[in-house]
């Protein structure tokens, strides 16, 4: 018997932006195939079925403690088609008294009103994707909405008592840190709980890829994003905000992000949806990819599973440090091997990892470490 957390990837854009390498379709790519109208019944469909095939593997879990809408743009579906698959999923399995339960939402799609009934339905968080509030980082990337949505936004969720989250993404080609330091300022001024800053990452063959190999736009400046996240750390700690995660800042424990903090610690959940990854007992699994596929699979009642793995040992281990160096309370230093504790000698001698808290039995990143965190890891676990 234990808690379980629930992820529901819904798997529908309006516009595909630009950086973006997530599992997500508009119209055009669907081609046809995985309406947005029959999906909400699939999902709830494919709830069904885990349950059942977690009861058979002998796996009963008491209540759920975080529910996370991400995507995609989970906002782009009815409010009233989230509400019923929220009230499914808790038909089966009850909230925790507590319980988080977080939607994303795109200020372009987001409503009062459909706020008001994800409310009613259990919605406790919305995270808001403002990425930025500068006209022009917008545009490079392929962001659609008005800067003033976000706080349009933020306000019509804190009215009903909802916690807020603002996304913010730094390093966008041709932005400058004056750029970064006016959307910081403006996402501060909302006086959100919680605020996510995330380095651009430009990955795979996304549109902004080509755009970069065709000499479009220029390669992000690694030396500027460093100066970013330093002003994003200064800026933010000075406003009430406290990092407990390279990429995550809240203004109190209660608001940091249950949900994402389940991941990170390795505890179970479900990934209802398409491409969506699940975790359970050390074996990771993950859906097929296409809507289509997907819900021809759910038509047969079968799971929609393309493929599993257990976790051995060893990537259990490198989880552990890949994910926990990069938390404010950092890792138990006692699982490190002897060629582990001497490079974690020769960080804590450059400055990068905390004296006080090795000595203590603990690796903790100090602020110059945050930005090196990545390469940190990489050495130990190398």
């Amino acid at each position: 018997m234990r808690d379980l957390s629930v992820y529901l990837h819904i798997p529908f854009c309006a516009v595909r932006c630009g950086y973006c390498d997530f599992n997500t379709y508009t119209a055009e790519d669907l081609g046809g195939g995985g309406s947005r109208a029959e999906y909400p019944a699939q999902a709830m469909r494919e709830m069904d079925l885990t349950l059942a095939d977690d009861l058979a593997a002998g796996y009963e879990y008491t209540q759920l403690s975080t529910v996370f809408f991400g995507g995609g743009t989970p906002t782009l579906l009815p409010a009233e088609d989230l509400a019923a698959m929220l009230r499914h999923l808790t038909s089966l399995l009850p909230l925790a008294p507590g319980a988080e339960v977080t939607t994303e939402a795109n200020p372009d799609s987001v409503t009062p009103a459909g706020l008001e009934i994800l409310a009613a339905a259990g919605l406790t968080r919305v995270s808001v994707g403002m990425q930025s509030a500068v006209p022009h980082v917008l545009r490079t990337l392929d962001r659609t909405h008005k800067p003033e949505r976000v706080g349009q936004t933020v306000r019509a969720a804190k009215a009903l008592g909802l916690q807020t989250s603002v996304d913010l993404i730094y390093g966008t080609p041709g932005e400058s840190l004056a750029d970064w330091r006016r959307s910081l300022e403006e996402a501060i001024a909302l006086e959100p709980a919680h605020i996510s800053a995330y380095s651009l990452i430009i990955e795979g063959n996304t549109a902004m890829a080509r755009k970069l190999r065709r000499g479009e736009i220029p390669q992000p400046d690694v030396d500027l994003m460093a100066d970013m996240y330093e002003l994003a750390n200064e800026m933010l700690a000075a406003a009430g905000y406290d990092w407990y995660e390279v990429s995550n800042f809240a203004r109190s424990e209660e608001a940091r992000c249950r949900h994402n903090i389940a991941y990170w610690r390795g505890n179970d959940w479900w990934g209802i949806g398409p491409g969506a990854h699940g975790h359970r007992d050390g074996v990771r699994s993950w859906n097929v990819k296409h809507p289509r596929r997907y819900a021809g699979l759910i038509a047969q009642d079968k799971l929609p599973r393309e493929g599993s793995e257990t976790l051995t040992r060893e990537d259990r281990d490198l989880e552990y440090i890949m994910l926990g160096l990069r938390m404010a309370e950092g890792i138990s230093a006692e699982p490190l091997t002897a060629q582990q504790h001497a490079t974690a000698r020769g960080y804590v001698k450059r400055g990068l990892l905390r004296a006080d808290s090795y000595d203590a039995g603990r690796l903790i990143v100090t602020d110059a470490g945050r930005l090196l965190a990545d390469a940190i890891v990489r050495d130990l676990v190398a």
